[in-house]
């Protein structure tokens, strides 16, 4: 009886407890806010093909919740910044190739000052200073690299390789002594070579250029000197829509391209960036036309000639033209606050103001060591990587050498790849590309 008595008092218990905790559920969720529709207003991205995965739906995401329909926007919070690589992250190949390319079949590239080519960039070894006097002999204010002849192919195919390969025709390295993590000297040396031109020249230049590569057909290659390069590019209608839809959304959309900003500036005003908006390598100006000298960044001063927007310079760029930050400051990794929520690249050249973004992390694949096994490692949760959206790569054989040499010291000697509390990724293998096609 006893042991019945007790069942029963237990029963009891128990039945009293679930109904109380059901009344509490009950409760709380009538109190619970009706789930908040999604407002009409909120923009959404349109172009759907060519996305990976889940990467268009994160994308989405990001853009409903730091845009107006998020809760900063809506309490009047600052505007969210996004900020976008331009060549092969906006579209397809590389505008700075292609203004370099037309500058030189059209003979706009002038004779060095005083016909010396160390003037034209501070790490300019010997042997290419000696080989472009060689080929490229200063008998005019312009270079005859458009004129069909021997003499104007040798100096275009000289200039031309320099730019490439960083070499001379002859295998000789064309630059040394730079900072690997601040400058490339090739990228910079386009810019130094538009002295002599004022800006606006120098826009028309590259608005007929982009006239050009717009208008050819995917795959041209074009002549240039003996030889032949790229000679089309296309805008990605997925960034188009991206970008789009982040301003749509109240974004502040930059791009911070490792091409001379007034080149840039002609390309990105057509998916809605404007000048303000787009920032390169920048020259120093005398008398309203380019030298051969740069502006410089943090604690770089003009015409130092040291740091561009490239890996870390894109960094203190993007702090000091954006963010307002000054001085060594501006090389700084900045408090999460005052970064950048979004970022979108393709190359090493990226890396640094990628790892700044403290949201999410577009990445193109297009094989680069560094940048990829960061975003493969994605430590925090926060890469998206995406197969290049015209003519992507098929998978690398390889796993990328994160361990051992896909990181490029500032002397330009390879180790490994660290992660921010000084671990070492591992080797990382190519699992994003395009699709295996069967015959």
């Amino acid at each position: 009886m006893n042991f019945k008595r007790r069942a029963v008092a237990a029963a009891a218990v128990l039945a009293v407890a679930s109904a109380g905790l059901a009344a509490v559920q009950a409760t709380a969720e009538a109190t619970q806010p009706e789930p908040r529709a999604r407002p009409a207003t909120c923009p959404d991205l349109t172009v759907s093909r060519g996305w990976y995965g889940e990467n268009k739906a994160r994308l989405q995401h990001l853009i409903d919740t730091y845009g107006h329909c998020g809760p900063g926007q809506r309490t009047g919070g600052a505007k969210p910044v996004a900020v976008f690589d331009w060549d092969n992250t906006v579209i397809k190949n590389d505008v700075g190739d292609a203004t370099m390319f037309w500058l030189l079949r059209h003979g706009k590239i002038r004779t060095p000052q005083g016909g010396d080519w160390h003037t034209t960039s501070r790490y300019l070894t010997d042997p290419a200073a000696k080989a472009l006097t060689k080929a490229c002999p200063a008998t005019g204010t312009t270079l005859p690299t458009h004129r069909n002849t021997a003499r104007g192919a040798a100096c275009a195919d000289e200039i031309h390789s320099v730019y490439g390969e960083g070499t001379t025709t002859t295998g000789k390295a064309a630059f040394a002594g730079f900072d690997h993590r601040r400058m490339e000297p090739q990228y910079a040396w386009l810019a130094q070579l538009t002295r002599g031109w004022s800006t606006p020249q120098v826009k028309r230049f590259a608005a007929a250029a982009r006239a050009e590569n717009l208008a050819a057909p995917i795959g041209t290659r074009q002549r240039v000197g003996t030889g032949q390069a790229t000679g089309w590019v296309r805008y990605y209608d997925q960034q188009r829509d991206l970008i789009r839809t982040l301003k749509k959304a109240g974004f502040d959309v930059y791009v911070v391209s490792a091409s001379p900003e007034p080149v840039a500036e002609v390309w990105s005003r057509s998916v809605g960036v404007d000048a303000r908006h787009t920032i390169g390598i920048r020259n120093v100006t005398a008398h309203g036309r380019h030298t051969a000298h740069l502006k410089g960044c943090g604690t770089v001063r003009d015409g130092d000639d040291s740091m561009i927007t490239y890996i870390d310079g894109k960094r203190c760029w993007i702090n000091q033209e954006i963010y307002g930050v000054r001085g060594a400051a501006a090389e700084k990794v900045r408090p999460a606050a005052k970064r950048q929520v979004f970022a979108a690249g393709d190359s090493d050249t990226d890396i640094s103001f990628l790892r700044d973004a403290t949201a999410l992390r577009l990445v193109l694949n297009r094989n680069k060591n560094e940048l990829m096994c960061r975003a493969y490692d994605n430590a925090d949760r926060r890469w998206l990587i995406n197969p290049m959206f015209i003519e992507p790569k098929g998978a690398k054989t390889d796993p990328y050498p994160c361990a051992t040499t896909g990181y490029t010291e500032r002397n330009g000697d390879a180790g490994p790849v660290r992660r921010t509390d000084g671990s070492v990724i591992p080797d990382q293998r190519d699992t994003v590309h395009a699709p295996t096609r069967t015959p």
